[in-house]
């Protein structure tokens, strides 16, 4: 069966960057389940498996553009470190969630100082060029609820 549009796809993927290093991988987590066509998954990816039957294996690269996107500097905000004096354990790295006009955004922690802290709105992965190796392992259709909820349910998939 090939992938097309509202068929569940299940994937075994490697993910690197650039200089080779594993972002993500399924190893030892078992594929993961997507709903085709649904955008449960970047969209350069998802043009890649359109097509593929189970069992194909590949590598490919997808540009920013067709993954989390280039990196937008005017999502980087620097705040007084006293608007957030009531996270306890604040450090680089960590992620945290305020309300914008467009809805909840998360923020990563990228620098702390004296009296201000940086706040970094991109994707960690936008400006990111991804290399993926996947194989397929298998393709269906997809059940009615599932079509209605716009996910996969079961392994892999999302549960309620």
């Amino acid at each position: 069966m090939l992938i097309a549009k509202d068929h569940v796809v299940e994937i075994d993927y490697t993910l690197t960057d650039d200089a080779g290093t594993v972002l993500d991988s399924s190893q030892g987590r078992g594929p993961l389940a997507y709903l085709h066509g649904a955008g449960n998954i970047i969209p350069g990816l998802e043009s890649e498996l359109e097509g593929k039957i189970a069992g194909a294996n590949f590598k490919v690269s997808i540009a920013p553009a067709q993954a989390y996107g280039e990196r937008n500097e005017s999502l980087i905000n620097v705040v007084p470190k006293q608007e957030l004096a009531e996270i306890p354990d604040l450090e680089v790295g960590i992620q945290l969630q305020a309300q914008s006009p467009q809805g909840i955004q998360i923020f990563t922690v990228t620098e702390i100082g004296d009296s201000t802290v940086t706040l970094d709105g991109n994707h960690p992965l936008a400006g990111v060029t991804l290399h993926f190796a996947v194989e397929v392992i298998n393709v269906r259709i997809a059940t009615e609820e599932e079509l209605s909820h716009g996910h996969v349910h079961g392994p892999g998939g999302h549960r309620h």
